[in-house]
């Protein structure tokens, strides 16, 4: 009676950690900031669109930002013929757009201020939420040009490879962290549907 209470017992335990391990965070142990949040397995295998280094044959220079809407997908153009492809999430219809711009500012685990046009569409939405994991911003955000659009990351991964946003370009928050990291503010970035 007493091994059966306690294979119970581990058994809930494990249970128990399974559960809590689909929404947990790593946190930094420099400044104790949570790194990513993990996806919940079900969800994330769905979407699943892999970072990889792939060929490219584009016209763009190299450390050049390349997204195209329409294969939901970003490129950081590298030397010799390669690019750094991740699969982003795009605006909605209606909420697409295309041009060029540049990066004028970055930061890490940023604040959310709604612009007033999406709270004119969305009056439940907060005022101002403070970065971290449940922050819609995700873990990074690039500002593009004096636009209200970003690339940045999600605390929705679900959404990536997907056409939902108001325009910004959606990351899961290990691949724009990676992004984050080679990308330099004044990097050109060419959105193309």
């Amino acid at each position: 009676m007493n091994r059966f209470f306690r294979m119970a017992t581990l058994a809930g335990l494990g249970l128990l950690a399974a559960a809590t391990s689909a929404h947990a965070y790593e946190i930094d142990p420099l400044t104790r900031q949570p790194l990513m949040q993990t996806a919940d397995p079900a969800k994330a295998q769905a979407t699943a669109i892999p970072r990889e280094l792939v060929s490219y044959d584009g016209k763009q220079r190299p450390g050049t930002i390349v997204i195209n809407t329409s294969e939901r997908r970003l490129y950081y153009v590298m030397p010799d013929g390669k690019a750094m492809r991740y699969g982003v999430g795009v605006g909605r219809p209606g909420f697409d757009w295309a041009g060029s711009q540049s990066i004028t500012r970055k930061a890490e685990w940023p604040s959310w201020t709604p612009p007033s046009q999406m709270l004119k569409r969305r009056p439940d939405l907060p005022r101002f939420m403070p970065g971290g994991p449940e922050n819609p911003l995700g873990a990074r955000a690039m500002y593009l040009g004096s636009t209200l659009y970003r690339i940045h990351g999600s605390n929705e991964p679900e959404t990536i490879g997907q056409a939902v946003s108001s325009g910004c370009i959606r990351m899961l928050n290990e691949d724009v962290i990676d992004l984050y990291e080679r990308a330099k503010v004044g990097t050109r970035v060419v959105v193309a549907r």
